[in-house]
Order: C-alpha cells, then sequence, then structure tokens
C-alpha cells in the first residue's frame, strides 16, 4: 500500500499576548488576533495577557509579566510570541533578549498574511512596500539568531538564513521607491480600466466589510442567479478564512428586467489595519471611492458584529470614502438563532448569501437605490442618427427594439444625465 504523504507546512507554535489598555474592546481584539495567527499557520497554544493603562516603553509587558512569559514558552516548547499592537525597533529587540523568544506584532503579522495571499502584481507590489516600510526603523546590527527566517506558515518571505543587518536601509529606500513607480503604472492601467466603466454608464455597486463576512458569496450568488450562463466562468475566488483574497475583482450583473450594474468584490478589513497598507492599498479599494452605492457585508452570527461594523466604518472613512449611501447586508442569518430571513428593515438588510429568496431580496433593494432616478423611455433615432444608436448600445440597457420606416424605434433605460442628452428624440415617457 503507498504511503500517504501530507504535504501541508507544520504548523508553528505560538503564545498570543497584549496589554489591554483597558479597553473594552480588548477580548475581541484577542480572538481576532488568534484567527489572524491560525490565518498565518500558526497553533496558538497559549494566550497572557496583563491588564494595565498602557505598555512599559522598554518591554512592552512590565518586568514580572516578561519572565512568565519566558517560562511559559520553555514549559510548552514555544519558540515564538505574537503580540496585539505595533512594537517599536526596542521594545521588540528587548523583549526577545529577555525571553529568548522570536517576537511577531500584529501589524507584521498581518503583513506576512497579505504577502501570502497577494496574487496580481498590483496586490504584491503594496505588500512589498507595506513591509519594507514596516521593515525600514527596525533595521539594525544584531547578531541574535532570532532575526533568522522562522519555519513553519509565515515570515515565508525573506531569504533564507536573513538577518536584520543584511538588511540596508538604502537598498530598501531604493526598492520602495522603484515598487512605488511601478505601482504607478499598474494604477495608471487599473484608473483606465475604470474611466472605460464610468464611460459605459452603468451604476457601479460596492461590497465593503470585514474579511471573511460573505463578500465574495455574496457576489457569486448574485452572479449564478442572474447570469446563469456565464456565472462559473465569472466565479470569484471564496474562501472560509481571513483575507482569502486581496485582490478587488468587477462583475457585471444584468436583471432580470435588463437593467446592468457593476459589482465589485473589495478586500476585507480588520480592526487596527496597519497604516501602511491602509495607504498601500488606496488604489485597490478606489472601486469603493467611487461607487454610486456601498453594501457593507456584516458577520451577523458573529457576537462582534458590532465591533467589526466600526471596524468597517472607520476604514472606509480612512480611505475617503464618504458622502456614498449604504445598505447594510447582515449575511450567515442562517446560522444565527431565532433569526427571521430575509428581511428588510429600511436600509438594513438580514440576509443568508445562500439562500436564494435572500439574493432577490437583496438584488431589489439595490434596484431601489441605483435605478431611483433612472428612466425608461422610448427613443426614435433616425436612421442618419446611427452615431446615437451604437453609443446608446454600448452604454445603457436597451430593452426593446424595433426598425421603423424613419428609424429605429429603442425602449431604453436611462440615467439623468443621457435622461437629458436625448430629450430630442423622445417619443414618449413610460415612468
Amino acid at each position: 500500500m503507498s504511503e500517504i504523504i501530507d504535504l501541508q507546512p507544520e504548523k508553528t507554535k505560538v503564545i498570543i499576548s497584549g496589554v489591554s489598555h483597558k479597553t473594552a474592546d480588548f477580548e475581541y481584539t484577542m480572538n481576532e488576533l488568534a484567527e489572524l495567527a491560525r490565518a498565518d499557520n500558526m497553533e496558538v497554544v497559549d494566550q497572557v495577557v496583563q491588564n494595565m493603562d498602557k505598555p512599559e516603553g522598554a518591554t512592552y509587558f512590565g518586568k514580572g509579566k516578561v519572565t512568565e512569559i519566558a517560562e511559559l514558552a520553555n514549559g510548552l516548547d514555544v519558540k515564538f510570541l505574537v503580540i496585539n499592537d505595533e512594537l517599536s525597533p526596542s521594545q521588540i529587540s528587548n523583549l526577545e533578549k529577555q525571553t529568548g523568544l522570536r517576537i511577531i506584532d500584529r501589524t507584521e503579522l498581518i503583513l506576512e498574511i497579505f504577502a501570502d495571499r497577494a496574487q496580481t502584481r498590483e496586490a504584491k507590489s503594496q505588500v512589498e512596500i507595506a513591509k519594507l516600510q514596516y521593515s525600514l526603523p527596525r533595521v539594525h546590527p544584531s547578531a541574535n539568531s532570532l532575526d533568522q527566517q522562522r519555519g513553519g506558515g509565515g515570515l515565508n518571505n525573506r531569504g533564507s538564513g536573513e538577518t536584520q543587518m543584511e538588511l540596508d536601509k538604502r537598498v530598501i529606500r531604493k526598492r520602495i521607491a522603484e515598487l512605488k513607480q511601478n505601482l504607478l503604472a499598474l494604477e495608471k492601467s487599473a484608473a483606465t480600466q475604470r474611466e472605460r466603466r464610468e464611460q459605459s454608464g452603468l451604476p457601479k455597486v460596492a461590497l465593503v466589510g470585514y474579511t471573511n463576512a460573505g463578500k465574495s458569496t455574496t457576489m457569486n450568488q448574485l452572479l449564478a442567479t442572474f447570469d446563469q450562463l456565464d456565472a462559473e466562468k465569472k466565479q470569484v475566488f471564496e474562501k472560509n478564512m481571513l483575507f482569502a483574497t486581496l485582490d478587488t475583482s468587477v462583475r457585471t450583473i444584468q436583471l432580470p428586467n435588463k437593467q446592468k450594474f457593476l459589482l465589485s468584490d473589495t478586500v476585507g478589513f480588520v480592526s487596527h489595519l496597519p497604516h501602511n497598507l491602509v495607504a498601500s492599498f488606496k488604489s485597490t479599494l478606489a472601486e469603493a471611492a467611487d461607487a454610486d452605492l456601498l453594501i457593507q457585508v456584516v458577520d451577523y452570527a458573529d457576537p462582534h458584529y458590532h465591533e467589526m461594523m466600526a471596524t468597517t466604518n472607520q476604514t472606509v472613512q480612512d480611505i475617503g470614502v464618504t458622502n456614498i449611501p449604504m445598505i447594510v447586508a447582515f449575511n450567515k442569518a442562517d446560522l444565527r438563532e431565532n433569526t427571521n430571513y430575509p428581511e428588510i428593515q429600511g436600509n438594513d438588510l438580514i440576509y443568508s448569501a445562500k439562500d436564494p429568496a435572500s439574493i432577490q431580496k437583496l438584488a431589489e433593494m439595490i434596484t431601489k437605490h441605483i435605478f431611483a432616478d433612472y428612466h425608461t423611455v422610448e427613443l426614435l433615432i433616425p436612421f442618419s442618427e446611427a452615431r446615437v444608436l451604437a453609443e446608446l448600445e454600448a452604454h445603457t440597457s436597451i430593452l426593446e427594439k424595433d426598425y421603423t420606416e424613419v428609424g429605429t424605434r429603442v425602449k431604453v433605460v436611462l440615467d439623468p444625465v443621457r435622461y437629458n442628452k436625448y430629450q430630442g428624440f423622445l417619443l414618449k415617457d413610460n415612468v
């Protein structure tokens, strides 16, 4: 009998830890830290917390807690400590010396997850810039063997045996400059694609929300419901894990009445997202900034969904997305006890992305928002105005078309700008 070979990398055993800052959401952020660690192929074997207003300047934890951590790690045969805040270079250095552990702060952990998930050139460049900016102030001569690349699932973008001493600040700055230059070209290409979509005249809807809330599932189910012929080809990647994808996907959704809109699935958020990443991913999130409607997808089955909503709202604000109407879509209602769905409550929807009736309700809400100012009209386009007909066919939803002796008669859905533009061809308004 052939031997089964397990190709899965061995999980790295870690202890997670943090200072409470005496904040109400500390337990939530620690639970989130554990999920982030698992997303980076780590096994959380224990956690240590210290309840105080602010961390110690030199070692983050108090002296007694540092000793406790070192003894606990020794007893559990753990070599890595994951901390719930971003630490200064000196705090990391001091903690490593006093505990004998490899210290990974929250920012480094998130950066490593992003580095592992990035697929496109743009996402990879954005993540590398953020990682280099994080590493720049942490370059210092050190013979500490803890600077070595760790085994297991994470931190896999450093060279084997590479130390902090070998990272030269001048080289890092040069690499950042090169990446930013390359990114400008990629961003111009993405902007050109957005401009083309703008010219289509189709309204734009963007899914935003906490990572793993169900945005990709929602997009895929909308595609499966309203674009059954090509749905499989257009499906976006979905998986029950944090940051399953970092790349914005844009798809055209055509409703049964032939009205169309563009739907984008953006990168998920997480609390205390590193500011370098927020800055780097502004271009990726430009789809949300240009949207006519936002749909905030919320994991309604998670007891901390209020905190997740606050994180999303803050991050949306941080990237400069303001004054855009929003539907709050409370997903995973099927996993929440005693919850009726689908149910519309004002601009909120309680639903399950896996429930066909829920997807229909969501489509109704989207239609009500984005087509409120649209006009369904009949136009008569003379044969001499073939250019106008070509523009309508390229940039609007034509519901009916008929050829008469004097021209082409079309029933078409027009946005407010085009409605005013084509008044001269108007036969009658069906609204």
